[in-house]
């Protein structure tokens, strides 16, 4: 049997020192990212790798300011509240030497033009993009990342909570790709410790059926 520990020891990291990780060792993770699978082999990803520190520091200022205006639009203080307490969540990669944001470009899924073309219902497309599969190929590279990076003794933590401040961000590192918006992010960084419990799996038996 295969060894997996490369799987089971990957573990969501949110504390980290602050030993920078080489271009090197970056490139080498990248790289490991991108031999994920995509459909067509569109490969419709590009990494943003941002080392400096202010900069990080003031990406995680925008996401406190666009959440305390979502929270501002919002009249039930249990819907604020709701909102606001995960902010501690969606900064933690302030706490990171590196922050890696995951951008993903545009797919056509298969069929879409034959669909529209046949003037489809709105439910018919919809269902037909539900599985959103341009978004599975950066999902892909996302976890070929975080596996990489643990194999090399990294800590990595997949967030997307950030997200209502994606165009923000965007405008804000400059970044201008036709097409393509933030779909991912993910601290990366030495652990401060290895002791960190991983929140328990469903049993096998829940989420496996066998059609013989």
């Amino acid at each position: 049997m295969a060894n997996l520990d490369f799987i089971y020891k990957r573990k969501s990291i949110r504390k980290f020192t602050d030993e920078t990780i080489s271009n090197d060792d970056i490139k080498t993770l990248i790289k490991a990212a991108t031999q994920a699978p995509s459909g067509k082999n569109l490969q419709n990803w590009h990494f943003v790798v941002i080392k400096d520190k202010e900069k990080i520091n003031a990406i995680a200022e925008i996401v406190e300011k666009k959440n305390s205006k979502l929270a501002s639009y919002l009249d039930s203080e249990k819907d604020k509240k709701s909102l606001t307490k995960f902010l501690k969540y969606h900064t933690i990669f302030k706490n990171a030497p590196i922050l890696i944001l995951l951008y993903a470009g545009p797919y056509i899924p298969a069929g879409l033009k034959a669909l529209k073309a046949k003037g489809a219902s709105k439910e018919e497309i919809h269902d037909l993009l539900k599985p959103s599969p341009g978004i599975q190929n950066i999902a892909a590279a996302m976890e070929n990342l975080h596996l990489a990076a643990t194999s090399m003794g990294y800590g990595s933590c997949w967030m997307t909570g950030p997200l209502y401040a994606k165009k923000e961000i965007t405008d804000f590192i400059g970044f201008n790709k036709k097409d393509y918006f933030l779909a991912a992010i993910t601290p990366l960084g030495i652990p401060t410790s290895t002791e960190i419990k991983k929140p328990p799996r469903k049993p096998i038996e829940e989420v496996l059926t066998i059609i013989e």
